[in-house]
């Protein structure tokens, strides 16, 4: 069996390709508003609910699991949402420099009546940015589809967090250990997975 991604998140599909599962990808259009009084580290399954239930909605006749996720940087009990500016970039990482925060994902998968739902959290330390470093990586990365306005894979994250506690994946976007642990519930395995086990009962 194989499952739609609600997501066209890259690091989201690059990640799970990487492990070796074959899937559907149909983005979710839905926003990403939350309720004021919801707890910061309830918003990420919150959202992440909504954009699988939009896709499940529209599978008719098409049971696959829907897995959707979502990802914010929450600093102190703020969280850091993505920019829609260099401007607003900037600022994001000057609020984020020296500093701990936190990041965490979201993640829900949907079949038939059945919702899982599972929450990680990363916390990274940024060193003290000089402001032509942030400059430098907003203007040439444009990091505007990314939560905190960073992407620990790109140069920011090479140059400038100095340690992390946690899962480095769910920081790019998905808790990958996680992921899996949801979708072999369901009985869905990686590709390497089905091989070996199709090759031990030969």
């Amino acid at each position: 069996m194989s499952f739609i991604l609600a997501s066209g998140s890259p690091r989201r599909i690059s990640l799970l390709k990487q492990v070796g599962y074959d899937f559907q990808v149909i983005v979710s259009h839905t926003d990403e508003n939350f309720p004021d009084m919801l707890p910061a580290e309830e918003v990420p399954v919150y959202i992440a609910r909504k954009k699988a239930a939009v896709v499940a909605e529209q599978q008719h006749d098409n049971h696959l699991p829907v897995l959707a996720a979502d990802t914010v940087v929450i600093l102190g009990q703020e969280i850091i949402g993505k920019p829609v500016s260099e401007e607003q970039a900037v600022a994001m990482l000057k609020k984020l420099s020296g500093k701990m925060h936190r990041v965490m994902t979201g993640v829900v998968l949907m079949h038939d009546q059945k919702v899982m739902t599972c929450t990680e959290e990363t916390k990274v330390w940024f060193k003290e940015l000089k402001t032509d470093e942030i400059l430098y990586y907003v203007e040439h990365f444009q990091p505007y589809d990314k939560a905190g306005a960073y992407a620990i894979q790109e140069w920011i994250g090479l140059t400038g967090i100095i340690r992390i506690e946690g899962d480095y994946y769910n920081v790019m976007g998905l808790p990958v250990h996680k992921v899996m642990d949801m979708l072999q519930s369901l009985g869905i395995f990686p590709l390497y997975a089905e091989r070996s086990a199709s090759g031990s009962s030969t």
